[in-house]
């Protein structure tokens, strides 16, 4: 069997699990669906696919994007995660500048944001 025949789970390093369950299911519409023995919380992402938020020391979390999410309009999604109150981050680097929150790279729009702990996350459109 191959692994692209199996569903996925995401993990992710979080210092407090309640607070980071809170943002995944307040600001993201994740849905919560239960604990792990660890005392991780796990959320579901859709497809079958799982995020856990595993409870971790600081200092443990990517500065990279840790996850993704491919999106059918991007502007639409930054405004309605923006009202759901998501901050998202701007740049504005020799390679990398944002206008209302997206970046136009190559083949996709891209818009970044953290979660409590800092992990990256990120809503990105095919063009």
């Amino acid at each position: 069997m191959s692994l692209t025949e199996n569903v996925v789970s995401v993990m992710l390093p979080v210092t407090d699990v309640d607070r980071a369950q809170q943002f995944y299911t307040s600001r993201l519409g994740l849905p919560h669906e239960g604990m792990t023995a660890d005392g991780g919380a796990r959320l579901g992402l859709g497809g079958g696919a799982t995020l856990v938020l595993l409870p971790r020391p600081a200092g443990s979390q990517s500065e990279s994007t840790a996850m993704s999410w491919r999106v059918s309009d991007i502007e639409k999604e930054v405004a309605k995660l923006e009202a759901d109150g998501v901050v998202f981050q701007d740049y504005d680097l020799p390679d990398l500048k944002t206008v209302d929150h997206v970046c136009v790279l190559d083949s996709e729009k891209a818009a970044w944001f953290t979660d409590p702990d800092g992990n990256v996350l990120c809503i990105h459109e095919d063009t």
